[in-house]
């Protein structure tokens, strides 16, 4: 373990109890599973595999759970309920189980967004609100104990005026406001389950976020965390913007998570685009010059949020070139399949570098043991039996069998 913050690593008293008793002068295997901080990515391109359809992703998903420990799975509306009344429940909650079963935590995104909506269109505004609630309520209730946190509303600063595509959302927003329009899906939420995370995300990281976050929080709406979209197919942003980033926000005291980082492989998109989606480029193919780049650029962005104390999360928006958003060489995994230098560092910096090695520890007279190491979860092993434990800097028990 090196190069660790001082933030992000913790010392406490683990007491061992084997059939409710100490567990006295034993030696106990103590493994890391996951970091406390989240280390995140996309895991759509994983779902036929979990439901058997493609077996010769194995490999790729061997790749995924080797690096990441945060998986995100798709909830978009017109995608999860592309006929109504007929959602995709059963799959998603296959596929969250299957990351489960692998001490992968599970995100949700998104809840509501504009873009990807249903045909709500003729509907009233009343009746697109109610549709938004039940919808909300459905999801938050079906995937309880099995979706972790969600992002509730996706890019609300731009959600009331949005003009690329018709859809029911964007009137509806622009009728209540962003902050009502916040407050609706986070009251449903709440109301079905009261203690589920919910977070804000968006790609606008300009003073007008700030303010409605602001604003959503003095509206008396609670809010879990605060994502920060990080998608850079025009140049990678450099560590004193990150940090100047992560401090404007760090002012509301919610963790921050750094989502929808991309960093490219290939030629970079040109500076004038203001929306990325406008670039077309049919091909548009990962270099030997844009790997290397990548990978340094790589590590230097998940070195300076690692070392932020602000920030909870960081999730890399694709595995792969072959599923990249705009067909970008922004993977992590060339299209063949094969790791470029970039997927390399990450996977070192997670699992290697920032990861607590696995030790034998002998237990004192009480059954205790001091465990020092990077924040996370830890499994605790006595011969055929094992039990977990967070190391936060708290003491804590752990039974054993």
């Amino acid at each position: 373990m090196t190069g660790v913050p001082s933030h992000r690593a913790a010392e406490a008293t683990v007491r061992v109890r084997a059939g409710g008793e100490p567990l006295a002068d034993a030696d106990v295997r103590v493994e890391m599973v996951r970091h406390e901080f989240g280390f995140g990515n996309i895991a759509f391109e994983l779902l036929d595999h979990v439901d058997g359809r493609a077996p010769g992703d194995e490999r790729l998903a061997r790749l995924w759970l080797e690096a990441f420990d945060l998986a995100i799975l798709p909830f978009y509306w017109a995608q999860f309920e592309p006929e109504g009344g007929s959602p995709r429940t059963e799959r998603l909650q296959r596929a969250a189980r299957w990351f489960a079963e692998r001490d992968v935590r599970v995100k949700g995104h998104p809840l509501v967004w504009h873009t990807l909506a249903p045909r709500l269109l003729g509907l009233s505004q009343a009746e697109v609100a109610d549709a938004v609630r039940a919808r909300v309520r459905r999801e938050v209730a079906d995937f309880a104990g099995l979706v972790e946190s969600w992002d509730v509303v996706n890019e609300a600063v731009i959600a009331p005026v949005f003009a690329n595509g018709d859809n029911a959302l964007t009137p509806l927003a622009a009728d209540l406001g962003r902050v009502d329009y916040v407050r609706l899906a986070v009251d449903a939420a709440r109301e079905t389950d009261p203690g589920v995370v919910l977070h804000l995300n968006d790609f606008d990281l300009s003073p007008v976020y700030q303010h409605l976050i602001e604003e959503v929080l003095e509206a008396g709406i609670r809010l879990d965390g605060i994502g920060l979209q990080t998608h850079m197919h025009q140049g990678f942003r450099g560590e004193a913007q990150l940090t100047a980033i992560a401090d404007r926000f760090a002012r509301f005291g919610l963790p921050l998570h750094f989502t929808e980082t991309t960093l490219v492989s290939g030629d970079l998109m040109p500076p004038e685009i203001v929306d990325l989606n406008d670039y077309v480029r049919p091909d548009w193919p990962t270099t030997l010059e844009g790997e290397a780049r990548q990978a340094d650029e790589l590590r230097r962005h998940y070195a300076t949020l690692f070392g932020h104390p602000a920030v909870a999360s960081i999730t890399y928006w694709g595995l792969t070139d072959h599923g990249a958003w705009l067909g970008a060489p922004a993977g992590l995994v060339r299209a063949d399949g094969t790791p470029k230098p970039g997927y390399e560092v990450v996977r070192r910096l997670i699992r290697e570098e920032w990861w607590t090695p696995a030790a034998t520890l002998r237990t004192d007279a009480d059954g205790a043991v001091r465990l020092a190491g990077t924040r996370g979860r830890y499994r605790v092993t006595a011969g055929d039996r094992a039990g977990f434990v967070d190391l936060d800097g708290s003491d804590v028990t752990v039974h054993v069998g």
